[in-house]
């Protein structure tokens, strides 16, 4: 058999694999098993595409994998959870760089004469992928903290865009009808597409980077697809339509979990910022002592997780306080928000990472039908997600957004270090409820002081 067959056959087990290990993906319980199916598959139409191509040597491809194989292994190991909507925001901006290189090279094959339908697939990997790689290098910076995680807007912004968008258009025109590897229009468009990025991204506040991380990823899957038609590369072609597919799947029901349309997300930066009105009461802080009395007696209790419990690194000792209080003959829970956290399934990473049962998992929609006999909610750093606000406050910015509605449990109890409001900046009204009660501190050392009290 020729080489080109034998890579054509290696192509289509990998294909198979992605759309295996995707559906895989959808279940937490099949999760790691989809997630090893598609890096194999990966590994698969990597080495093939350099073998049918001739591309490299063995050699080289072997010292590829291995200091891949190191980077990743070092990233798994020495990247906190805390910062995995950073690192994943990263990997967008890798997979869209990438792709605008593989773009950018095609125009140096050697061929003397390159298609109309070569260079809008080149026009399009450039452009999606330099969009994607600047705005999340934004997100990156953005989850980080290392910029201003608020919306970033100044007069004049959607004109600026709306000429960046023109001049995308005319240089993309420009560039097929004469395209060149020196045309000045190509690296007009690059420039636009990088500056595309940015604006695109600032305005956009901390609260909606979970759905943000997801349509890059989107991007960066379309950006790999373009990048497949120009190359004539089948298998990236696939595995960018699979990523690029799915990316807008998740970034949907991101929205539909925030009760807002795409668009809003994207533009609503643009609009006047609503203000929430001024929350005022009394705090009813907690000890562990008596924190331990209340769970000592319950008899159902549910955790709700947030972006604290992954700084606080808790989700072990939340997974060892939940056994001892099932060996107490209480029925125990994990409440998850779809957009709990920093990016798409953080809280079931973490959880996970502790070996919690995926079957007391439950979502939103499960468990507040059932949240009045709740005899203790645990909130563990969550704001946003369990914010009446969002349900009473016309005037809140996150008014509509589906919550957890602990609130409406027996007792509450909400762990945190401060009195200070979530990612998006909103005052929680929570705080100050009558069967709310404050246990203030590190929620690491909080859990285990109350783990100690039952002995």
């Amino acid at each position: 058999m020729s080489i080109d067959l034998i890579a054509n056959l290696a192509y289509i087990l990998a294909a198979a694999l992605f759309i295996f290990g995707l559906k895989m993906l959808g279940s937490p319980a099949t999760a790691k098993r989809g997630n090893l199916l598609s890096s194999t598959a990966m590994l698969i139409a990597v080495v093939s595409g350099l073998i049918s191509a001739d591309v490299v040597s063995y050699e080289i491809i072997v010292g590829g994998m291995l200091v891949g194989g190191v980077v990743g292994a070092l990233a798994a190991r020495l990247v906190a959870m805390t910062s995995m909507p950073e690192m994943v925001a990263l990997f967008n901006g890798s997979g869209g760089a990438s792709s605008l290189l593989v773009g950018w090279a095609t125009l140096y094959l050697g061929t003397s004469d390159t298609t109309t339908f070569t260079a809008a697939t080149i026009v399009l990997a450039i452009l999606i992928g330099g969009l994607t790689f600047t705005g999340s290098l934004i997100a990156y910076g953005k989850l980080s903290e290392r910029i201003n995680s608020a919306a970033v807007v100044f007069p004049m912004q959607r004109f600026l865009n709306a000429a960046i968008l023109l001049g995308i258009v005319t240089c993309a025109v420009m560039f097929c009808l004469e395209p060149s590897a020196t045309s000045p229009y190509l690296y007009a468009l690059l420039g636009l597409a990088l500056v595309l990025g940015v604006m695109a991204v600032i305005p956009i506040g901390g609260a909606d980077m979970p759905v943000v991380i997801s349509l890059l990823n989107s991007y960066s899957g379309i950006a790999a697809c373009a990048a497949g038609f120009a190359v004539g590369n089948n298998i990236l072609i696939v595995a960018g339509a699979l990523v690029g597919a799915s990316g807008i799947i998740l970034t949907n029901i991101m929205c539909k979990a925030m009760n807002r349309s795409l668009t809003n997300v994207l533009f609503s930066g643009f609009g006047a910022v609503k203000s929430a009105k001024a929350v005022e009461g009394e705090v009813k802080p907690v000890s562990v002592e008596d924190a331990y009395y209340i769970l000592e007696a319950a008899s159902n209790v549910c955790f709700v997780p947030g972006y604290g419990m992954a700084v606080a690194q808790a989700q072990h000792v939340v997974k060892e306080l939940g056994k001892i209080l099932e060996a107490n003959g209480c029925e125990v829970s994990y409440a998850i928000h779809p957009v709990a956290g920093r990016m798409p399934g953080h809280m079931n990473v973490l959880l996970a990472e502790a070996d919690v049962p995926y079957e007391q998992l439950v979502e939103m929609d499960d468990i507040n039908p059932r949240i009045e006999n709740v005899d203790v909610a645990i909130v563990i750093g969550a704001n946003d997600v369990v914010n009446p606000s969002a349900r009473e406050d016309s005037d809140s910015p996150i008014y509509g957004m589906p919550i957890i509605n602990v609130d409406q449990a027996r007792t509450v109890f909400v762990l945190k270090r401060s009195m200070a409001s979530g990612f998006s900046g909103v005052d929680n009204p929570l705080f100050f409820g009558e069967n709310t009660r404050m246990l203030f501190g590190d929620a690491k050392e909080s859990i285990s002081g109350v783990i100690g009290e039952f002995g």
